[in-house]
């Protein structure tokens, strides 16, 4: 198995896919690992470590890439990359299949083995492989320390002899694994928390956090299989907008975190609730690369509206690209080791992690739910 490793190419992206401590053990497992070189330099990593470790150092990023069995990275090729590519060829990264119709159509055309590593199923067996969950909990730290740079307030109460200062505020939306970091951080730096999430189920995480669930009636609510909260309908969206408006006007930070996996994400705070709060509130949109839970959210940009600061960044884990690559490397390593059969990798269509992950193969579409979702659009 010839695996190669290359520079990520996204604007802003400084996580790498494979740190040398990870290389090692796929060297172990029988693999050929080959990285492009200045693959850590953003993490100052030299090149030097990945060799010690047992990989070779490829100055040509073209020649890389043709020669590559498997391709892992943290995010999508470029069109040139996957011509570049062998047929047969397995490429593992983030993917946004659903999103990303005229990348899986090269994938197919190409004889290309996508493997999205969004898909990982949400079992105890694969836990270990999450990488969403691993980078969401990261994402959910950063949110916290961004708005708290931006505010021009303390987070904790302080008791001084020129007075008391009371805690900042902070409102938490959305209880997966990003909200759940982000109260446990705002909790840590003192302030006083509060969070929602339409599934009743989480309340207790909460509570058991410090901070105080908002309740809000919205009728018949719940969550997938998967754990992630179902899509409301517009009468209960509107609901939820009316009860959490209070809550917006009396923070000081709100963070917010609803995301729908493959779609738009769903617009809870409106332009009217930001102008309800405080003038030097902060709002942190970490749903922005899917549009935003914010009116008023622009991708990657820091925006203001009414005295009311709006952070629609998208790159909160590159942010702490040390730890974030090592959680990724992780994830990334483990599910390559769980396909791994005699030093090459197998896709076992047997394996619900396989299945769950692999867009393409064989050039054909091989995800299900992505193919449902073709020939239903088709017909």
């Amino acid at each position: 198995m010839n695996l190669a490793v290359p520079k990520e190419v996204h604007p802003g992206e400084v996580r790498v896919a494979l740190i040398p401590e990870h290389v090692a053990k796929l060297v172990k497992a029988g693999a050929d690992v080959a990285i492009e070189s200045g693959l850590g330099q953003m993490l100052r990593i030299a090149d030097e470590k990945y060799t010690e470790a047992g990989a070779s150092v490829v100055a040509d990023h073209n020649q890389l890439i043709q020669n590559a069995d498997v391709v892992l990275r943290i995010r999508k090729p470029l069109p040139e990359e996957v011509e570049q590519m062998k047929p047969g060829c397995i490429y593992i990264s983030l993917l946004d299949p659903f999103n990303e119709r005229e990348l899986i159509d090269m994938f197919v055309t190409k004889n290309i083995s996508a493997i999205s590593m969004e898909m990982i199923p949400r079992i105890t067996r694969a836990q270990k492989m999450d990488v969403l969950s691993s980078q969401a909990n990261l994402a959910g730290y950063v949110a916290v320390i961004l708005a708290a740079e931006r505010l021009d307030k303390i987070l904790p109460m302080m008791m001084t002899p020129a007075g008391t200062i009371s805690p900042a505020r902070v409102f938490i939306i959305g209880v997966g694994v990003a909200g759940l970091q982000a109260i446990a951080t705002a909790k840590r730096l003192g302030a006083r928390v509060e969070a929602f999430d339409t599934r009743p189920v989480v309340e207790e995480q909460v509570k058991s956090l410090g901070a105080r669930f908002v309740k809000i009636d919205l009728g018949e609510t719940g969550q997938t299989k998967d754990g992630y909260a179902k899509a409301l309908t517009e009468e209960q969206l509107q609901k939820q907008r009316e009860g959490m408006a209070k809550v917006c006007a009396l923070s000081d930070i709100v963070i917010t975190t609803a995301q729908l996996f493959g779609r738009k994400a769903p617009v809870i705070v409106t332009e009217d609730m930001v102008r309800g709060m405080s003038k030097g509130s902060v709002i942190v949109d970490l749903a922005a690369e899917r549009g935003g839970n914010v009116e008023g959210t622009v991708k990657n940009e820091k925006t203001f509206v009414d005295g009311v600061t709006i952070i629609g960044y998208i790159d909160h884990p590159s942010r702490v690209p040390v730890h974030a690559s090592q959680l990724y490397t992780k994830n990334i390593t483990t599910f390559l080791l769980n396909m791994a059969k005699e030093g090459e990798l197998t896709l076992n269509m047997e394996d619900e992690i396989v299945s769950a992950t692999l867009i393409t193969e064989g050039g054909e579409i091989k995800h299900a739910g992505l193919r449902e979702l073709i020939e239903k659009e088709s017909s």
